[in-house]
């Protein structure tokens, strides 16, 4: 196992969006490292809390480590933030004053190639960020069906060449199980026509990324969270959620406005009669992006957007 290292992405952005009070309760969603934790932690008194999760039993390791230092007022705890309703309820906590999370893949476990998510590195065809699920990467390319690979592919990776991907995948196991990252990059690349090999990035970018997708549920537990964690905050209260693609992006900004204006009734209608409250209000209307310098330090910060919602009771 590699030294988990993993750069937090726009931190002081993240940090400044979520208002902290020094005697308030936070949790980080997605511990990682500790990055955002420790700039958390820091700024909180002996009154304050900050709850850090993270489904890595590596991520836990590493940022146990790293919040040591704050001792009692850091609770670090090894779950799934769509498990955050229940950490809080078995900490006899009612509500919280922030939350943040940092989506995505983290940069420690697209460089460990024993952890199977990145087409670069040679390694088992894995991609669990929880290593108790029994789902994986390998499973999913050998045996489910050429049209869930393409759905999968398509939707998720949003390739435009994932009927020739899944069928080129379906074609290869016929020949034995496909089980490394780099025998599945190099049937993608081998799929796609001759000009795609050479522009937009690595072919395999976008299948890499639908397949850790569906190994985590990761859409799926983003989109059935928000509500409950916008329901966990203090009047004045804020999520903050930094996403990588357009997919996350899109359903973290419809949660967002969903429960800024959830009223159901007719544009005709003069009064609202569906009797649907707001239950506050996105901070911009733009998500925040990496600034020039963070950009050049960081690349993984080019595709990243914050966005904010605060809680009005």
């Amino acid at each position: 196992m590699i030294e988990f290292a993993h750069i937090p992405v726009m931190p002081e952005e993240a940090i400044s969006s979520l208002g902290i009070r020094e005697d308030g309760i936070y949790v980080d969603g997605t511990a990682g490292g500790g990055g955002h934790s420790a700039l958390i932690a820091e700024r909180l008194s002996d009154r304050g809390r900050l709850i850090a999760l993270d489904q890595d039993e590596e991520a836990i390791e590493a940022a146990s480590k790293k919040l040591e230092q704050y001792g009692d007022r850091v609770t670090i705890i090894r779950s799934n933030f769509r498990n955050i309703k229940q950490v809080v309820d078995d900490l006899g906590i009612r509500e919280v004053n922030g939350i943040i999370l940092d989506l995505g893949v983290s940069s420690h476990q697209l460089d460990d190639p024993d952890r199977g998510f990145s087409y670069m590195n040679d390694g088992p065809l894995d991609m669990r960020m929880d290593k108790r699920a029994s789902l994986d990467a390998q499973y999913i390319v050998n045996f489910y069906s050429q049209n869930e690979l393409t759905h999968i592919i398509r939707d998720y990776g949003e390739d435009r060449y994932a009927a020739r991907i899944a069928d080129a995948i379906v074609r290869n196991r016929e020949h034995g199980e496909i089980k490394t990252t780099a025998a599945l990059a190099e049937i993608v690349r081998e799929a796609v026509p001759g000009k795609a090999k050479y522009t937009g990035g690595h072919p395999a970018m976008r299948t890499f990324q639908a397949l850790r997708i569906a190994v985590n549920g990761e859409l799926d537990v983003l989109r059935d969270s928000i509500d409950t964690m916008i329901d966990l905050l203090s009047d004045g209260g804020r999520i903050s959620v930094i996403t990588f693609h357009s997919l996350e992006d899109r359903i973290v900004k419809e949660a967002f406005r969903r429960n800024e204006n959830p009223c159901t009734c007719p544009p005709s209608f003069p009064v609202c009669v569906c009797g649907k409250k707001s239950k506050g209000r996105c901070i911009g209307k733009k998500p925040v992006t990496a600034g020039e310098k963070e950009l050049i330090d960081n690349p993984r910060s080019h595709s990243a957007k914050l966005r904010t919602f605060e809680r009005i009771r």
